[in-house]
């Protein structure tokens, strides 16, 4: 079986359509009945067609399965079923809405694996927060799918679920508000870095929000090398002397304010940008203009928020060399499309087992790439609807995978 969804025929299509004005009727007429269906790959069409596929025949394959587990990987769908799932605690922009409102969501998810990464997935919302049931949960579904895309879990609830997911199930897991946001975050930045003519690693970089995105991108920028990354909560710069950072040493802040932020800067935002060459917003609040005039020049500015940036792309010209935003209606669009269909299309070709930083940072570098010939202030990162990318970025994480 396989879940079918209907793209435009071609990214001039797809262009064409988005920058078109888009109403409510419309929007609510194409999720009506829901965005995916199941379709059969084999012929329904006669009595043979039945014996084969169903019973008798099908009894078979069930014994042959029974008799040796391993069949199930090659003669039903599971080992390459990704399972897109949510607690609908954080979505979007619109926060802890449910299971149910968080379908339309997942659905949309599972449209985009068939479409970018050509894997087959369903979405699974679940009436639960608790980390433990959750777990469970999936623990008993296992023989079901072969990889989790988690989406839309609150932090920081999402780390220990993700942690304790990868730890009980033998197969890739994934929060892709976390790992899919760092990966491009990294791609996008090596472009930027090269049209501002910075080397990457001497960056000084400031990274706003330490939710789910936010302490990723801090932790795959620090991978690649960048050592100078000073990461803000609502509380100011996240740093080792901080009250509430040393009262909880095995916090995720606090062990990545250890590996960060080596001049020990303290204070606000403000502090947080002198002499800053990159801004990277993954939070919802607002950037000050007088902040972003303390940056270096031709800084580099990428405000993510979604659907309102942390400062408008017209404001951060007057300062940046390079402005990229999470949306569709302003040049260097960072978003998530660009790298998990290929994560997890690479992951399940070479038998991975864990998504480990070595094929995130392959996959990073595999966008990157796939932009370096054309690279301007306007494009930095491929266009989400580019058929280059998700094969690249699978072929170039099942070659982390087989680097070990």
């Amino acid at each position: 079986m396989s879940i079918e969804t209907i793209l435009p025929t071609s990214a001039d299509d797809a262009a064409g359509a988005a920058t078109a004005p888009i109403d409510d009727q419309e929007i609510f007429a194409s999720h009506q009945g829901g965005k995916l269906s199941i379709a059969s790959t084999v012929p329904l069409e006669s009595k043979r067609d039945l014996s084969i596929a169903y019973t008798p025949g099908v009894a078979q394959v069930s014994r042959a399965i029974a008799a040796e587990p391993e069949l199930a990987k090659t003669l039903t769908w599971a080992e390459r079923l990704v399972v897109v799932v949510s607690d609908g605690t954080a979505v979007l922009g619109l926060g802890n809405i449910g299971p149910s409102a968080s379908l339309p969501v997942m659905e949309g998810k599972s449209a985009l694996f068939k479409a970018f990464g050509d894997l087959d997935s369903i979405p699974l919302v679940l009436n639960t927060t608790d980390v433990d049931e959750i777990v469970e949960t999936l623990v008993r579904l296992r023989p079901s799918f072969g990889a989790v895309n988690l989406e839309d879990v609150s932090a920081p609830r999402c780390f220990e679920l993700e942690d304790k997911l990868i730890e009980a199930l033998d197969c890739p897991v994934m929060h892709d508000d976390q790992h899919g946001t760092a990966v491009v975050v990294l791609a996008a930045l090596t472009g930027a870095a090269k049209v501002a003519g910075r080397d990457l690693e001497g960056l000084r970089v400031v990274v706003s929000g330490a939710g789910a995105a936010g302490i990723a991108v801090a932790e795959i920028l620090l991978t690649a090398g960048i050592d100078d990354v000073v990461l803000l909560d609502s509380r100011g710069v996240i740093n080792r002397e901080r009250a509430d950072i040393a009262a909880d040493p095995a916090s995720k802040k606090a062990r990545l304010a250890a590996r960060s932020n080596p001049r020990g800067v303290s204070g606000g935002p403000g502090e947080a940008l002198e002499a800053a060459d990159v801004f990277i917003g993954v939070s919802s609040s607002r950037l000050d203009e007088a902040h972003l005039a303390r940056m270096t020049d031709g800084a580099i500015v990428f405000a993510l928020s979604n659907p309102d940036p942390e400062v408008l792309p017209e404001v951060a010209t007057k300062y940046a060399a390079v402005v990229a935003t999470g949306r569709s209606d302003f040049p260097n669009q960072i978003n998530n499309v660009l790298a998990f269909p290929g994560i997890f299309r690479g992951a399940l070709d070479a038998g991975a087992r864990r998504i480990t930083p070595a094929m995130k940072l392959a996959a990073a570098r595999a966008i990157a790439a796939l932009a370096e010939e054309d690279l301007s202030a306007d494009y930095i990162v491929p266009s989400p609807l580019d058929p280059r990318v998700a094969p690249a970025v699978a072929a170039a994480v099942a070659a982390a995978v087989a680097e070990g």
